[in-house]
């Protein structure tokens, strides 16, 4: 029966090799997010190296995935992600480890095949477990290592358009670079929340501008990257946090009143932040309606693939 069939997903970004595994009631049957290897030093991996160790490492977790029989009889789709943003022309090499495989599994079982971007994945991996569910329109924030957006999503008249974040770029390359500047291994983001939340001083920093909606980031990493002989790490890393949230803040409340929408999705990496979250939820508060959902929901991870796919399915 429809509602006894599973779905699998598949997500390749640039830092994560992900499947999982969900059923119609949102159950998640299996989760795997390993990070790529990345040297020490640097900031990040070129696509040939990364699309490299998608094409190595996919094998043994959808062998693993697929290890209970009963398990791979009930899969009735795969799905994947085949692109940063559903927009035209969005495009990175690293999803084409995942469509290789998500293309064999869907002849090899004879099952359809649906594709889906990394961002929308993002978004629904926290929505579709929030009291957000069924409510349009929304603001998704999609904060993460590449990508640092606002989006409103209006499922009912098909809506999914950017309408906010930053111009140059992301939240997640602000810290990753300043944090391998600082010494810490790459991806620097949960070394840094843990030093953020130490409470230095947070005024060594100038605010980031944000306009309609709007700002640039690569202005607040130069001044990071100009006292970092000048500061302590804890003191760095505390007021670029700072900075980062009162951004976050300022972008909610212009664009809340701008589209006159108050109920926003917090997704992506950057959102799984200890200090970013305990900032939102202090200055936030009473202004806004907001979700963060599960930490491990908001990294790079797979369902929220696996549970667009199955809609498709489980109708």
């Amino acid at each position: 029966m429809a509602s006894e069939k599973l779905s699998l997903g598949i997500d390749t970004s640039n830092y994560k090799t992900s499947v999982a595994i969900t059923s119609e009631n949102g159950q998640i049957i299996f989760n795997e997010q390993n990070f790529l290897n990345v040297n020490r030093g640097e900031r990040g991996l070129r696509q040939s190296d990364a699309l490299f160790q998608h094409v190595n490492r996919l094998p043994d977790v959808i062998a693993k995935a697929l290890t209970n029989d009963s398990i791979r009889k009930r899969i009735g789709c795969i799905a994947v992600s085949n692109k940063p943003r559903p927009i035209e022309g969005s495009y990175m090499p690293v999803f084409n480890a995942g469509i290789a495989v998500a293309k064999t599994l869907s002849a090899a079982l004879n099952i359809p095949l649906y594709y889906f971007s990394h961002q929308e994945g993002h978004i629904e991996a926290i929505r579709y477990y929030s009291n957000m569910k069924n409510i349009n329109p929304i603001i998704c924030f999609h904060f993460s290592g590449g990508t640092t957006e606002a989006v409103l999503v209006n499922e009912k008249e098909k809506i999914f358009k950017i309408v906010g974040g930053s111009k140059d770029i992301s939240y997640g390359q602000v810290i990753d670079r300043v944090g391998v500047s600082l010494g810490i291994d790459f991806p620097c983001g949960n070394f840094m929340d843990s030093l953020a939340s130490c409470n230095e001083n947070a005024d060594i920093l100038t605010p980031i501008k944000v306009s309609d909606g709007y700002f640039n980031l690569s202005g607040i990493e130069t001044q990071c990257q100009r006292i970092l002989t000048e500061h302590s790490d804890k003191e760095i890393a505390c007021c670029l946090f700072f900075r980062i949230s009162q951004s976050i803040e300022k972008m909610t409340i212009q664009l809340s009143k701008k589209y006159n929408i108050n109920n926003f999705i917090f997704a992506g990496g950057v959102s799984c932040s200890t200090y970013i979250r305990d900032y939102i939820k202090e200055n936030l508060k009473d202004k806004i309606n907001y979700t963060f959902g599960k930490p491990e929901l908001s990294a790079d991870n797979a369902v929220g693939i696996s549970l667009l796919g199955g809609k498709n399915i489980w109708l």
